[in-house]
């Protein structure tokens, strides 16, 4: 058991204690499905009240950190977050930091893309036919005018998706992946009545077609072309002239 037991304050108890115990989950010193001590343990350890810890362990418990399970094996479980789990609370987090910190569109768009931009180049050498297909899927989707703006934006992200995917890289497609899904439908929402469909169907061709050939300097052309234009549009979308 690695949780630092001896730098509780008196003040805001169980706070501080569901902090170091979340300290030793996130620090990889308790383990997933690691079984916590017994609330009575924990209090002795603490040297707090029951009612203290059990506090303490129902804002890890809200926070998704731990479960409770009952029967004779049962008590306090360290839980083992899945990639889903992760990207949705991520995704969760860059949308409310973004709504409530007032953060500019063209914020967004900058980090947006200098995450994919990094991520070309692997994207270029470990591409598949699968990945490649699902490109093409989506671009066919885009270039549908039966498709609503509704399924666009979600082509869209499926189409970048791919690319993430592509990188073979785990940690990269997550953190790519949650930009994308985060960010995506913001832009694609405050600029979708002056986006031109056929235009942005045509940059994500000619990046599929980049990354069919492993040309990463290609992909990088037209993902600096599809930046530009996003670019474009929210400037577009700030001027008095536009609807």
């Amino acid at each position: 058991m690695a949780i630092e037991f001896n730098t509780i304050q008196k003040e805001g108890l169980s706070v501080q204690i569901a902090n170091a115990i979340r300290d030793a989950i996130l620090e990889g010193r308790l383990a997933g499905e690691e079984r916590l001590p017994s609330e009575a343990e924990l209090a002795a350890r603490f040297g707090v009240s029951r009612s203290t810890v059990r506090e303490a362990l129902k804002r890890l418990a809200a926070q998704n950190l731990i479960r409770s399970e009952r029967g004779s094996s049962g008590g306090a479980f360290v839980n083992r977050m899945t990639w889903a789990e992760a990207q949705g609370n991520l995704v969760t987090a860059t949308r409310l930091l973004i709504g409530m910190n007032d953060i500019p569109l063209e914020d967004a768009i900058e980090a947006r893309f200098a995450l994919e931009t990094a991520a070309l180049p692997l994207a270029a050498e470990k591409r598949t036919r699968d990945h490649l297909a699902d490109m093409r899927r989506e671009i066919q989707c885009q270039r549908d005018p039966q498709t609503s703006d509704q399924d666009f934006c979600a082509s869209d992200v499926a189409f970048h998706t791919a690319i993430a995917d592509a990188t073979g890289n785990p940690l990269l497609n997550f953190q790519l992946s949650a930009a994308f899904e985060a960010m995506q439908p913001l832009m694609n929402m405050l600029v979708y009545r002056l986006r031109d469909r056929e235009r942005i169907a045509d940059l994500h061709e000619a990046l599929a077609d980049a990354l069919h050939a492993a040309d990463a300097d290609a992909a990088h052309r037209q993902l600096e072309a599809l930046a530009a234009y996003t670019k474009d549009l929210a400037a577009e979308r700030r001027s008095p002239r536009s609807p």
